[in-house]
């Protein structure tokens, strides 16, 4: 090989994640860092020649030290070899950022480490190769980054890699950021250009030549990332031939599941890997008292609690659709006294009208009190 690299995009160091527990939050955001040793020790494993960041490495342009201490760390223990941060939407090149000459960020970096900061970023990877790269110097924009790169001229037979960071489809009413043109990669003569923003791995098209590759977010940001987790190891042989294959190197892994029976409910306790695994669990059944019980300790047990670990390592739980089925419950008070159970049979009635939930849930709350022995 000519030339190998590990070309990786979309870490978004920083990343708040707002919609889970506090404790799941600090775990999620903590991975982010954690998988950047991943990212390096494939690098190391392959031994490449370069390592490509294309953009969105920080989820805002200028964070706390905590968050970009650790990076600078991290990089400075790297055997020697060039490294390439490029800005991108998220982190863009601009006053005040951490990629502004003069930010302590740039001061802790090796000299191997090199920040994308000029519109005409040129490096030579070797004397047969060479990189072209353009930041991104807002969060927002419509000109094409990788059409602002220069194009091979007659008589260069280089290697020629492109670094930019930009959207390569349209959706529908949906305004496109940071455009990329799907044949820029023919128009400006590269072997290979290594794209950021879209945090699943794809290659657009899938084989085209030469190939447009986003190697997608190291570990997933949100469900419905299905290619996320990976970085995209690249070969190019001397006649400038490219072969890349993405690799995994994402501890979390996303799902999102709906649960229609008990039965469901207690295979998933058994299934390999949930300690690993981010799973937001819709509830879609309905279920008799007894049953609900069995599935409430279900997910304790899966979710678990200030004192023990849970079978799985992060769960988000949709309960609005798990039903309590009261049908024949009277049966569960039959020994009740008297005034309980005329409660049971007010609260049947408070179901039938404009309190439905209410009345479940204290018609469960009143069964396990009896179950626990409580209303005796």
């Amino acid at each position: 090989m000519a030339l190998k690299l590990l070309h990786t995009a979309d870490w978004h160091l920083g990343r708040r994640f707002l919609r889970f527990d506090e404790g799941d939050r600090t775990k999620l955001s903590r991975a982010r860092l954690d998988v950047l040793d991943q990212i390096l020790q494939k690098a190391e494993h392959e031994g490449v020649d370069a390592i490509l960041c294309a953009g969105d490495l920080f989820e805002e342009p200028d964070l706390d030290r905590e968050w970009w201490e650790p990076v600078a760390k991290k990089l400075s223990k790297l055997p020697r070899r060039p490294v390439f941060l490029l800005p991108g939407n998220h982190d863009p090149l601009q006053p005040g950022s951490v990629y502004y000459p003069g930010h302590p960020f740039r001061r802790a970096l090796p000299a191997w480490v090199h920040v994308v900061d000029r519109d005409d970023f040129v490096y030579d990877l070797s004397d047969v190769a060479v990189l072209y790269a353009c930041p991104c110097r807002s969060r927002a924009g419509q000109n094409d980054p990788a059409l602002a790169l220069p194009a091979r001229v007659p008589g260069d037979e280089r290697i020629r890699i492109g670094l930019v960071h930009g959207s390569t489809f349209d959706a529908v009413d949906c305004q496109t950021n940071f455009p990329i043109a799907k044949d820029a990669a023919v128009q400006r003569g590269f072997d290979y250009l290594a794209i950021g923003d879209t945090h699943s791995f794809r290659d657009v098209p899938p084989g085209a030549r030469p190939p447009v590759v986003y190697p997608g977010a190291p570990e997933a940001t949100t469900f419905g990332e299905p290619g996320a987790g990976n970085v995209v190891a690249v070969f190019v042989s001397r006649s400038r031939r490219v072969t890349f294959r993405p690799e995994r190197v994402a501890y979390w892994t996303w799902s999102e599941r709906t649960i229609r029976s008990l039965a469901e409910l207690r295979a998933l306790r058994s299934e390999p890997n949930l300690a690993r695994t981010v799973l937001r669990l819709v509830l879609d059944l309905r279920v008799t008292a007894p049953e609900l019980a069995e599935a409430e300790a279900i997910l304790t047990e899966l979710k678990g609690t200030a004192a023990t670990h849970g079978r799985v390592g992060i769960l988000q739980l949709v309960r609005e659709r798990l039903l309590l089925d009261t049908r024949g419950i009277e049966a569960d008070f039959a020994d009740l006294p008297d005034v309980l159970r005329a409660t049971v049979a007010r609260l049947k009635e408070l179901e039938r009208g404009d309190q439905p939930e209410v009345a479940r849930e204290a018609l469960y709350h009143l069964f396990r009190m009896v179950r626990a022995g409580g209303a005796s």
